[in-house]
C-alpha cells in the first residue's frame, strides 16, 4: 500500500516555509499531494489557478509531488485521493493547539487517516502566508519569503 500524504492549505501564496516542510517530508511518503483547498468563506488575494501553477512550477523537479484543488472536508478528499496521511507544518505552539484540534476531529471522522506534524525549520518559523500578503499589500518585497515558482505581479 502506498504511503500517500495530503498537504492541505490555501497557499495564498505558497511560502518558503511550506516548501521546506514538503521537501523534508519526501522521504516519509511515496507521494505528497498538495491540496489547494477552496473555502467559500475566505477572500483570497490570488486566484486558484495562479496558486496552483506556482506550486506546480515550484515542484516541477519533484516527481513525488502533485497538485490538486478540492473543496469540502479534507478527510473526504483524502479518501478520494487514497491518502492515509495528512501532512501539516507547525511553526508555533499556537499552530499546534489549532492543528491538534483539527487532527483529532479528522481522526474521529475517519479513523484510517492519521495527521503527521513536521516542525518548521527555525529560520522559517516567522514566515506565514498572512504576513507575506501584508508585505505585498503594502508594496514590500515578498520575494525572499515565497516559493521559487511564485510570480508576483
Amino acid at each position: 500500500m502506498s504511503r500517500i500524504a495530503l498537504f492541505p492549505g490555501s497557499f495564498d501564496p505558497i511560502t518558503i516555509g511550506h516548501v521546506d516542510v514538503i521537501i523534508r517530508s519526501l522521504d516519509l511518503f511515496d507521494k505528497i499531494i498538495i491540496g489547494v483547498g477552496h473555502n467559500t468563506s475566505k477572500n483570497y488575494m490570488f486566484p486558484l489557478q495562479d496558486r496552483m501553477q506556482w506550486i506546480k512550477d515550484s515542484f516541477a523537479d519533484f516527481h513525488q509531488v502533485e497538485v490538486q484543488s478540492y473543496s469540502g472536508l479534507t478527510v473526504e478528499f483524502c479518501k478520494k485521493a487514497h491518502a492515509r496521511f495528512i501532512l501539516r507544518g507547525l511553526r508555533t505552539s499556537a499552530d499546534f493547539e489549532f492543528e491538534r484540534a483539527i487532527a483529532q476531529m479528522n481522526h474521529y471522522m475517519e479513523r484510517g487517516i492519521e495527521t503527521v506534524f513536521i516542525l518548521s525549520s527555525p529560520q522559517y518559523a516567522p514566515v506565514s502566508s498572512t504576513i507575506v500578503r501584508d508585505i505585498i499589500r503594502n508594496g514590500g518585497n515578498a520575494g525572499p519569503f515565497v516559493a521559487d515558482g511564485v510570480r508576483l505581479k
